[in-house]
């Protein structure tokens, strides 16, 4: 069996031109949901690992609202389907702003987003899945009901939803 030859000894990748980045670009957003400042990383990234070979100055701020006008890439519906997806996993309002923001939405469409999301049934979620609160079946122990809480805001939740759920309280109208 031939040896793989070592990373050192083969040559670099050639440096990237503008129909290379738009290769690159259009593969990610076929492959990945993803943002505008997401894809605008990624392309930065891939002319950092591989310098740039075109005339004047790489053009991923074009590229990237390019790709925008044209549909490939929409941040309002890659937070509102994050957000469906967080809140089914059980994390609220607060944690999926932030993680929109994160993931490079605007501030405002990030808190606009999280918004939406339902508090108390995203936190029963949290719970029944953790199985805390009416769903621990192993009985009240308060450094483990502590511990609960403490999960249960780092999820994004208020506190007055966390106490509501976790003491089994019926849904408020």
């Amino acid at each position: 069996m031939k040896p793989r030859p070592d990373r050192s000894e083969r040559p670099p990748p050639p440096p990237l031109d503008a129909s290379t980045l738009r290769d690159l670009a259009l593969r990610y957003v076929g492959r990945y949901a993803t943002t505008a400042a997401k894809l605008q990383r990624y392309l930065g990234r891939k002319l950092w690992e591989r310098g740039w070979g075109g005339d004047g100055a790489a053009p991923v701020e074009a590229l990237v609202a390019q790709f925008v006008a044209q549909g490939y890439v929409d941040d309002r519906s890659f937070g509102e389907a994050r957000a469906r997806g967080l809140a089914g996993k059980g994390f609220g309002a607060r944690r999926v702003g932030q993680d929109l923001q994160a993931a490079g939405l605007a501030r405002e469409l990030a808190s606009e987003i999280g918004a939406t999301v339902d508090g108390r049934a995203a936190a029963e979620r949290f719970a029944q899945r953790r199985r805390f609160g009416p769903w621990d079946r192993s009985g009240y122990d308060p450094d483990r009901h502590r511990k609960q809480v403490a999960a249960m805001l780092r999820a994004g939740h208020d506190f007055a939803t966390v106490r509501a759920v976790l003491r089994g309280d019926a849904v408020e109208d």
